[in-house]
């Protein structure tokens, strides 16, 4: 059996950006073991003043946009401009195995075999919003490991996208034109935390209905009030298979960066995104103690079955269980 690296020789991997520790790494902070999560917290903590110096880049979009096939081209124009590229793509879980279904990294084989890439599939298991419950710390070593950009791909558009806005910097939505009336196809909300939007496979036939949709999106967002940062999102053109439009893109988010920081909200937002990963933090290991804990266990074993015939009210079992928990 291979021995497990130590924290030393993780730091020293990672440090290095060495892709096979940086995977065993972020593999070691998805791992649900308590010796796993010890050490993985600790990893972390010793990592964490290296962290913070690329631009977190969240990406979703419809189903059939083609996510996938964009990050690629998008990622290769970026090792072009001498970045390097971390891609967390989150895959739906399998109910069954728990595992990653759809394996983005077989469908990035281009960006994939490049050095100067990595691109790590992760499943979502009982995560919300399309995103792994270790995203955070998968970026955070990605970022130690030495990667000047990190794309989340996340599972697509739900309504607990909110979940990816809050630990990204810049948030961008893929959409499709000539799928029928284009704004029927996606929920409000996630159209007003978009930075931009971005019609994908304008090429070929498909450039006048692109065209179209971008007005049809422009008119929509021009109802969005510019909140706190003083940001209006644009709709732009791209063709992942032509490239045309990803430059642009890019020197979008970079006059993001720029002006973000400028205004003092880039750290801000960032700020708010850590306490917020504390709170997450908390509930989930409550959860954890609380469903662990004895007597919990016990008391849930003997009353599950009222609750399954309708004698037992769930609400009155789960506030019994707290108080039985929170009164040893």
């Amino acid at each position: 059996m291979k021995k497990r690296l130590d924290l030393a020789e993780f730091k020293e991997g990672i440090r290095s950006g060495n892709r096979v520790v940086l995977s065993q790494a972020i593999t070691l902070v998805e791992s649900t073991l308590e010796s796993d999560q010890d050490l993985a917290s600790e990893l972390v903590q010793s990592l964490i003043t290296e962290t913070g110096k690329s631009i977190r880049i969240g990406i979703t979009g419809v189903p059939g946009v083609g996510k996938s096939t964009f990050i690629e081209a998008f990622g290769k124009l970026l090792l072009d401009q001498g970045k390097k590229v971390a891609v967390l793509a989150i895959d739906p879980s399998s109910q069954l195995t728990k595992g990653s279904i759809l394996g983005d990294k077989t469908r990035m084989e281009t960006l994939s075999a490049d050095k100067r890439a990595f691109i790590r599939p992760s499943p979502s298991g009982a995560a919300l919003g399309g995103v792994s419950g270790r995203t955070r710390e998968a970026m955070l070593l990605c970022e130690a490991a030495g990667f000047d950009v990190i794309l989340v791909e996340t599972v697509g558009v739900g309504q607990s996208e909110t979940a990816v806005k809050n630990m990204v910097d810049f948030f961008l939505l893929l959409m499709l034109a000539g799928a029928g009336d284009e704004l029927q196809g996606i929920k409000k909300g996630i159209m007003e935390m978009a930075d931009a939007l971005v019609i994908t496979k304008a090429d070929g036939e498909n450039i006048e209905p692109a065209k179209k949709a971008k007005v049809a999106y422009e008119n929509a967002l021009h109802l969005f009030p510019l909140g706190e940062k003083h940001w209006s999102p644009k709709v732009q053109l791209a063709s992942s298979t032509s490239g045309s439009g990803l430059r642009e893109i890019w020197q979008r988010i970079e006059n993001y960066e720029s002006q973000m920081k400028g205004n003092g909200f880039w750290e801000s937002n960032r700020a708010a995104q850590r306490l917020n990963w504390l709170d997450d933090q908390i509930q989930f290991l409550l959860g954890q103690a609380f469903l662990k804990d004895s007597l919990v266990q016990k008391m849930l074993l003997d009353r599950r079955a009222k609750v399954q015939k309708g004698e037992l009210n769930p609400s009155k079992l789960a506030k019994t269980l707290l108080q039985l928990f929170f009164q040893k």
